[in-house]
């Protein structure tokens, strides 16, 4: 996108969340209830249904970016609306409450929503940051292309080792067959794998003499230059791995974490009127 959503048209959302801020606090500061501040009192009911409507606003961005060419805000536009309405939904849901927290809904709702603003924040990190670490980590190819060339490399090592040593045979064999993309949660987060089997042939073979001119040498040092290609291949595909991996992850805590915010919300409406 040419324009961050940090700055979309001129800060215009930034500005409205301020602004919404702005009046909330003053609203706050002059309002004199007969107790302590709450949200059971007018303005608590007001700065509870405002929150309460960014919520439903902020979850219908889950449904909306799927289809934003249909609808009159551009994808661009809704994430820099939900950016920062999102963070001033954090500070008026707060006044909203009067600062008073207890074993109640309430509060679970508002543990719930704090994690959702959170986690958005830190999603926008990952979608500002994450989309140019992709693609200068592919450097131009797609996922599939670098597992294809990641084959083609295992085959011209399987050939070149037949016709060596059993020790670099062996260790050359287990590199193919033996080194791991992805695997485990952690794995994949780790980005690394610190046996790889690949490594430890290069690691072999590199100790190996290449004093000589003999056929045996040669296909050594093709064989070392391949797995060298192979172990930055596999280097390239494990960062892939890991930065798709970290985004899924925080899918993983922001979706239902905000699903569970909205069964909260629901929850809270529903006690607070039929204790009214």
């Amino acid at each position: 996108m040419h324009e961050s959503i940090l700055v979309y048209g001129k800060l215009r959302y930034l500005k409205v969340a301020l602004a919404l801020a702005a009046l909330s606090a003053v609203a706050y500061v002059l309002h004199t209830p007969l107790g302590p501040p709450n949200g059971a009192t007018w303005l608590g009911y007001t700065l509870g249904g405002i929150s309460g409507g960014l919520m439903v606003w902020l979850a219908w961005f889950g449904i909306k970016k799927r289809t934003y060419g249909a609808g009159r805000l551009s994808a661009q536009e809704w994430l820099s609306a939900h950016v920062y309405l999102g963070t001033a939904l954090a500070f008026v849901a707060t006044l909203h409450a009067g600062f008073r927290f207890g074993a109640n809904i309430h509060t679970v709702l508002y543990v719930l929503m704090m994690i959702v603003i959170i986690s958005g924040m830190v999603g926008v990190y990952f979608y500002l940051r994450y989309p140019r670490l992709l693609t200068e980590n592919r450097r131009g190819l797609s996922s599939e292309v670098m597992l294809a060339q990641l084959a083609d490399l295992d085959r011209e090592i399987r050939q070149l080792a037949m016709g060596l040593d059993d020790a670099t045979n062996t260790l050359a064999l287990n590199a193919i067959r033996d080194t791991i993309v992805g695997g485990s949660l952690a794995n994949q987060l780790r980005g690394f794998d610190p046996h790889c089997p690949t490594t430890v042939a290069r690691m072999f073979v590199e100790r190996s003499s290449f004093e000589s001119t003999s056929e045996q040498d040669a296909k050594r040092r093709q064989l070392l230059m391949r797995l060298v290609r192979k172990e930055e291949m596999l280097k390239r595909i494990r960062r892939d791995v890991q930065l798709r991996c970290v985004l899924r992850v925080w899918l993983y805590v922001h979706v239902p974490f905000s699903i569970a915010a909205l069964m909260a919300l629901v929850a809270h409406v529903v006690t607070e009127f039929y204790y009214w």
